[in-house]
């Protein structure tokens, strides 16, 4: 009896260790490994940089536009963007471009406070480019830290909706600030709570601040605007523009207050040293911006308004992405059969200064809006408009009109004073989301002072082709187009 025991024993053993070997044998379901980790910190789309506390955002849009009589990104046909406004052969019809923009944005919690670094940059190729280059262009650049934003980054005077007050295409929508490429700053920003801030900076003022400075007492380098640049008298970058803002931003609107001190360094009289020079002035800008966002005439319709003016600093109404040349010629409408064509010629200057003078400053002040309206989800309609003034006191017409004499025919009149008017309307359709067709027009008017004409366009100037003759100052009016697919990712 104690043998079967045993066996019974023994085989019972035997079997519960095989047994146990083959559970140990069979495979387990390993666990989920997270290769990207998911950072819910900063809103959708951030992620861990794998093996540290920092979370990344990478973004961008594939773009293509098509301007009739304007520039890819919707300029009106006046000079001051190629040879459109000459309005004959040599004229470009319309423009094409194609625009992959990326940018990486990345924020790391500290003691400080949020470390960010923002970057953004543009690889588009226009037409008359060749087939393979293309140009490399830097939108943004910048840190945020403890309250600092250190690189290129938007303006302190610019409103948050910058030059586009809706939802628009063009870039050169004027009568206010617009740096849509940002610009080299460091600036300070205090967040009060309840959506009021303030914020204070520094800004570099060598391109998209400053106008040129017009120099009565040197000749210009031709007798008209349209084979010679006059002469721009500005000396070096000696400060910067100081900025700042006000903001209060709430569910329904958003307001604005801001300020600028802009520079303005002159060269010398003559073409040398000894001549002497004008002392340094200041000029100033200020602005105020209203956008509602909570209208009675449906979820997510806007209404935004802007007024700004400046005293020797025009650029921060006539925005930096605009130049300072505004001509157009007309092959109709002249009021006498003794002129060819009609022109308009508009020149935009910080201030203008003479022998032994002292720089007089150029005051222009605008104003901008827009309505946009939401039909459904998927479709969209804005309407937007501009009024821009450039006035120069009788001491800077005077010193302007002597300079230029030889450009204005007997009984003329020279006043280089001058206003742009502008009006649009453009609409979306997004038929899936972030994938947006858009078509917009816009009127644009040169409104010039001067009166009479000129016989100072020089026959078959290079690239231009127009006759000498007899040409009517005269109001231009330029109608223009842009239709624009961006897929956003």
């Amino acid at each position: 009896m104690s043998k079967i025991k045993s066996l019974i024993l023994g085989s019972a053993a035997m079997l519960a260790a095989a047994s146990g070997a083959q559970a140990a044998d069979l495979p387990v379901k390993a666990k989920a490994v997270q290769y990207v980790k998911i950072c819910s910190l900063y809103g959708a789309g951030f992620y861990y940089i794998p093996g540290t506390d920092t979370c990344i955002k990478l973004g961008g849009y594939v773009q293509l536009d098509v301007t009739v009589n304007g520039t890819a990104h919707h300029q009106p046909a006046w000079n001051n963007s190629g040879n459109t406004g000459l309005q004959n052969r040599a004229s470009d019809y319309f423009v094409t471009r194609a625009r992959t923009s990326l940018n990486i944005d990345t924020r790391t919690g500290t003691e400080y406070g949020v470390v960010r670094t923002y970057w953004s940059s543009n690889f588009q190729h226009t037409s008359g480019e060749g087939p393979s280059s293309g140009v490399l262009t830097m939108d943004f650049g910048f840190i945020q830290f403890a309250g600092f934003t250190l690189g290129k980054a938007i303006s302190a005077f610019q409103t948050p909706w910058g030059g586009s007050p809706v939802g628009l295409n063009t870039s050169n929508l004027i009568g206010g600030y617009d740096n849509a490429t940002g610009i080299n700053q460091i600036a300070y920003t205090w967040q009060f709570g309840n959506g009021i801030s303030a914020q204070v900076g520094i800004e570099d003022n060598r391109v998209i601040n400053r106008a040129p400075i017009f120099n009565g007492a040197i000749a210009s380098t031709a007798t008209n605007f349209f084979t010679g640049a006059y002469t721009n008298a500005s000396g070096g970058n000696v400060s910067p523009d100081f900025v700042g803002n006000v903001r209060i931003d709430q569910a329904a609107f958003t307001a604005q207050l801001s300020g600028g001190l802009h520079n303005i360094h002159a060269n010398y009289y003559g073409t040398t040293e000894p001549t002497g020079h004008p002392s340094d002035e200041w000029g100033f800008a200020i602005a105020g911006g209203l956008q509602l966002k909570s209208l009675p005439t449906g979820p997510g319709d806007k209404l935004s308004l802007e007024a700004t003016y400046s005293d020797g600093a025009p650029k921060y109404v006539i925005g930096g992405t605009t130049g300072n040349n505004f001509d157009a010629f007309n092959n109709s409408g002249t009021s006498s059969p003794a002129f060819y064509q009609s022109f308009a010629s508009l020149a935009l200057f910080d201030g203008v200064y003479t022998t032994n003078g002292s720089i007089e400053k150029t005051k222009v002040w605008g104003f901008r809006g827009g309505y946009e309206h939401n039909w459904s989800p998927n479709w969209q309609t804005t309407v937007f408009g501009s009024y821009t003034h450039v006035d120069y006191n009788s001491n800077a017409t005077t010193i302007f009109c002597t300079n230029t004499a030889a450009f204005y025919a007997a009984g003329s009149t020279c006043n280089p004073d001058f206003n742009i008017w502008q009006v649009g309307s453009r609409t979306a359709w997004t038929p899936v989301r972030n994938l947006t067709f858009s078509g917009e027009v816009m009127y644009t008017t040169l409104d010039q002072s001067n009166t009479g004409g000129t016989t100072a366009v020089a026959a078959g100037a290079a690239g231009l082709f127009k006759p000498a003759g007899a040409y009517e100052f005269k109001d231009q009016g330029i109608l223009s187009g842009n239709f624009r697919v961006r897929r956003t990712w």
